[in-house]
């Protein structure tokens, strides 16, 4: 999240779309609530009458995975009605610079695209500015055909109104509310929220959601004002924290970019190659902290700080579903699963549990005995003709260990140990740091390379306790100095000389303490709120800095007057000569003195515009992505790998860089406009359910309230079928079937597409053969296709076919 919860209550207008927020995450819909009650509007878009629908002005449903489609329109009607904050956007953004003029976007297709052996990319060349030395050159009437407005202008063109509703299968009347009603908030006294989850995620186009929800953002100038931002209902309560901590394969700790065995064979080599202009250019301090923080006093700078020690990625994909997909090919032999239940959770349920069965062993260290666990006594499995040595170990509960939580909105909180866990059951860190030490014991008697595990830093006993010392851990983790094992107060401490250590930039400063709570920054829980805008800044610790609003320079014009004086954020006091902010600026506010001795000397307003989004290269928000993305510089619909449409929009009918898989267990996709699989198919969550239902199908209470896995369908399906509400149905795709019940209401109803009437089912995923309350996996359902930048699942839109159930 750019924001965060508390600050919905300074929006005006709230976009909710992909996410259920009442529901998921009821303690943010009160924030929402709250400017609801201050007059704000609020819209859904949903493919269904969720709870959240039913609390907002306007509910949209559109056909599942069709959102770029109806972002894009979204633009289009800004633009073409000049809706869009003209000072923002021309100073603030991209929109001026002048892209390569052989750049284009061909029926689908993007400049660059290439097919070697099968093997598909994008050369980025002509998705670059145009440079005069070492300039950027732009030009300020946005007039050239080659300036980012102009190339996004005739981008969006083509999502007109008819044809957007056409494609989505909203009424042309409520799309149109919706468009009026959030280009209302592109202006200096207005505040437009989007709230999003996985609805706009789980695509094999998600992170181009994401991206046109950016997009559009920035043309509103919504972007770094109280109110306003692109805020990402995680999907619990850590995720934030996880992917902070380099859950995917493809990050360091602090969005590091990882280290690549063919590209980075020295420090200096990923340096040169990985460290960027703007803020960015300080990576090596803290990636040289980071080898510090591992490596101790054996990292160097004569041994490049142990970089050789560090392991290197081997270039493969090794994002989750790739993983089974290496269980298939019997590539991956060994599966560690801590905070996770794949046979439920994963998509593709069926084949994964098949994949698994080539597996060596598992281990599985969790509070009960999931799904993945048992895997080999699963419904039709035979136990016998599977070899796998499965090892579960018995976790802790959330509320018997103590550690940090991160949320959705970047704050990082102490969650302290009410009680102790069970038996025989242990802390995380507990497990992991017993699991490190016996592996040390085992190199101390040789091994391959043993230098790394040898003198990692591992040094976390506590004299007298079973637990390991999390304090020092925390320290760690938030940075110190070498020499004097201090507590640093942020990443600006931090070096590349090897007098720092930290093992994540972005946490620096969580576990400093503070002065009047006299806690870490983490722990404190000063309940106090000085500018009245949600703020609360010695609440919890926010990171980057402890900074709660991103990108917060933008709340001002450039001579830095804010845009809304009634809710003034970033303010220049022209009188005092500094800046006046409740936050931690996001930009440049104070540079150093020429003498160290004398206080910090404010930075003007005009300079500090000029690099208004500080962590981008060119200091700016970007309407067109010059890199980072492998599917191209802006959004542009693609059909669902699984849909029952040719696409409206273009030729190209999917997202040609998506990952998928030809061979194998993973490669089933139905056919475009499957006549056996005719429904649009959606898996989402539950209030009565936590994720796969791992705990709370265990909860005697819970089990009773939500017993059933069932299916949504719309009256007119349920008539068709001849089947009534809680009677069982089954759901079949290409890659199996269950059975379950169907909740017959108004949930879901069919919607019109280009002509056609087309059914919208959806199911929750909560439900496993184990625990109180059994039934079938809804993932045993979903395709394995994923987005080619995050390689998420493609949960949110496939084809299905429900029938009645025979009585046995």
């Amino acid at each position: 999240m750019t924001n965060h919860f508390v600050d919905y209550r300074n929006a005006d207008v709230i976009l909710i779309i992909g996410s259920n927020t009442a529901e998921n995450h009821p303690m943010g819909m009160k924030w929402a609530m709250k400017a609801k009650e201050k007059g704000a509007q609020l819209i859904a878009v949903d493919p269904r009458v969720s709870k959240s629908a039913s609390m907002c002005h306007v509910h949209a449903r559109l056909r599942p995975g069709t959102d770029i489609a109806f972002i894009n329109g979204m633009m289009n009607y800004i633009i073409e009605n000049d809706l869009w904050f003209k000072d923002y956007v021309l100073n603030y953004t991209n929109a001026s610079f002048l892209i390569h003029p052989d750049y284009q976007c061909e029926d689908g297709v993007f400049s660059g695209f290439t097919d070697i052996d099968g093997k598909l990319s994008y050369d980025t060349a002509t998705w670059q500015y145009q440079m005069d030395g070492d300039v950027i050159k732009k030009d300020p009437t946005l007039q050239d055909p080659n300036c980012v407005f102009q190339i996004l202008k005739k981008h969006v063109s083509r999502y007109d109104i008819k044809t957007v509703c056409q494609i989505t299968g909203t009424s042309e009347d409520t799309y149109r509310k919706v468009c009026e009603m959030y280009a209302s908030s592109g202006k200096r006294d207005k505040a437009g929220c989007v709230i999003y989850g996985m609805g706009i995620t789980m695509h094999s186009v998600g992170t181009q959601n994401a991206r046109a929800l950016c997009i559009l953002q920035l043309l509103l100038g919504n972007m770094g004002i109280p109110g306003g931002g692109v805020n990402a209902q995680r999907g619990e309560q850590n995720v934030q924290g996880s992917t902070d901590m380099a859950m995917l394969h493809g990050n360091l700790p602090g969005y590091l970019g990882m280290v690549y065995a063919n590209k980075h064979k020295t420090l200096a080599e990923y340096i040169e190659k990985e460290t960027p202009t703007g803020y960015w250019s300080n990576k090596p301090k803290f990636l040289i902290s980071q080898l510090k923080a591992w490596y101790g006093d054996k990292a160097t700078p004569e041994n490049d700080f142990c970089y050789d020690w560090l392991p290197k990625h081997d270039g493969k994909n090794r994002s989750y579903m790739s993983l089974f997909n290496y269980m298939d090919t019997g590539e991956v032999k060994g599966f560690f699963v801590a905070g996770q239940n794949p046979s439920v959770g994963g998509p593709s349920t069926i084949q994964a549990n098949q994949a698994m069965e080539n597996l060596e062993w598992l281990v599985v260290y969790d509070i009960f005995e999931i799904e993945t666990a048992a895997f080999w006594k699963r419904p039709g499995a035979d136990p016998s003709k599977i070899k796998t040595e499965v090892f579960l170990l018995p976790a802790a509960m959330s509320f018997e260990k103590e550690g940090s939580v991160t949320n959705a909105g970047r704050w990082m909180q102490w969650r302290y140990k009410a009680v102790n866990p069970p038996g025989e059951a242990k802390s995380d860190l507990w497990m992991f740091y017993n699991l490190f030490n016996t592996i040390r014991k085992e190199y101390q008697k040789g091994g391959k390379f043993p230098d790394p595990v040898l003198n990692m830093v591992w040094d976390y006993d506590l004299p007298g306790e079973e637990e390991p010392d999390i304090a020092k851990v925390a320290k760690e983790i938030n940075g110190y100095e070498v020499a004097t094992g201090n507590v640093l107060s942020g990443f600006a401490k931090l070096a590349a000389d090897g007098s720092t250590a930290c093992g994540n930039w972005v946490l620096s400063g969580y576990w400093f303490e503070d002065k009047d709570a006299k806690v870490p920054a983490c722990k404190r829980r000063i309940n106090k709120d000085p500018s009245g805008m949600g703020v609360f800044p010695q609440y919890a610790f926010s990171w980057p800095a402890n900074r709660r609003i991103a990108y917060n320079r933008c709340s001002a014009d450039p001579a830095g007057n804010p845009w809304n004086p009634q809710k003034p954020y970033a303010r220049w006091d022209a009188l005092a000569g500094k800046w006046v902010i409740p936050d931690v600026p996001d930009f440049k506010a104070t540079e150093p003195a020429p003498n160290p001795s004398d206080p910090p000397i404010p930075v003007p307003p005009e300079k500090s515009a000029v690099d208004a989004y500080i962590m981008s290269e060119d200091g700016h928000g970007r309407l067109f992505a010059v890199k980072g993305l492998s599917d191209g510089p802006l959004p542009e619909h693609y059909e669902p790998y699984e849909s029952p449409f040719r696409n409206l929009i273009s030729q190209q009918q999917n997202n040609p860089m998506a990952l998928t898989f030809k061979t194998g267990l993973f490669s089933k996709i139905a056919e475009i406009g499957s006549e056996k699989y005719p429904c649009v198919a959606i898996t989402v969550h539950l209030v009565e359910h936590y994720q796969s239902g791992a705990t709370t199908r265990n909860c005697p209470s819970l089990a009773e309230i939500s017993a059933h896995m069932f299916v949504n369908i719309s009256p007119s399906l349920a008539q068709k079928i001849g089947v009534k509400n809680g009677d069982d149905v089954i759901v079949e795709s290409v890659r199996g079937q269950i059975t379950c019940k169907a909740a017959v209401n108004g949930v879901c109803v069919p919607l019109m597409v280009n002509g056609k009437e087309t059914e919208v089912i959806s199911m929750p995923y909560s439900w496993g053969f184990m625990g109180i309350a059994t039934g079938a996996s809804a993932n045993d359902l979903t395709p394995s296709v994923g987005d080619p930048n995050s390689n998420i699942p493609e949960y949110k839109a496939f084809l299905c076919n429900v029938r009645k159930a025979n009585k046995s």
